[in-house]
């Protein structure tokens, strides 16, 4: 099993593999609402281990993570596409992509027992393009 997450925009990365623990997709809806609504919403959150290489990697995914998310948002690079994808046993489980995602929230935490840090990614997809967000799955590698 393995994830696969994909930013691209102004400056694209892919989160490594051996760094991605969990990816939970949601679909959000107001909860003081008694019917199905116009104001939906897609949240993902994105968890894992920072793996940084000694005397720090340029590349490094987490870190430039860390930076799409301090990105004001008046900047036109603050809307990323996300991809992320989940493979098992050579089969496309699941495969999201938010076109125009953008940080809500960005967290480090490193402790002092087990040795690496952990992060946890919070993006949404832009509400007047939720249309353009796509759920795919079910096919070979």
């Amino acid at each position: 099993m393995a994830f696969v997450v994909k930013v691209e925009g102004a400056e694209a990365f892919e989160i490594s593999k051996e760094c991605v623990k969990s990816v939970k997709m949601t679909t959000d809806i107001p909860l003081d609402s008694n019917a199905r609504t116009k104001d939906v919403g897609a949240t993902m959150v994105i968890k894992g281990k920072i793996l940084t290489a000694v005397g720090g990697d340029p590349f490094d995914s987490t870190r430039k993570m860390a930076l799409w998310s301090v990105v004001p948002a008046e900047k036109a690079d603050s809307y990323r596409k996300v991809t992320a994808e989940y493979v098992a046993a050579g089969i496309m489980e699941r495969k999201y992509c938010f076109p125009n995602a953008f940080v809500v929230d960005y967290k480090e935490d490193y402790g002092d027992e087990e040795g690496i840090g952990t992060f946890t990614l919070v993006i949404k997809q832009k509400k007047d393009k939720i249309s353009t967000v796509t759920v795919e799955g079910g096919y070979a590698v």
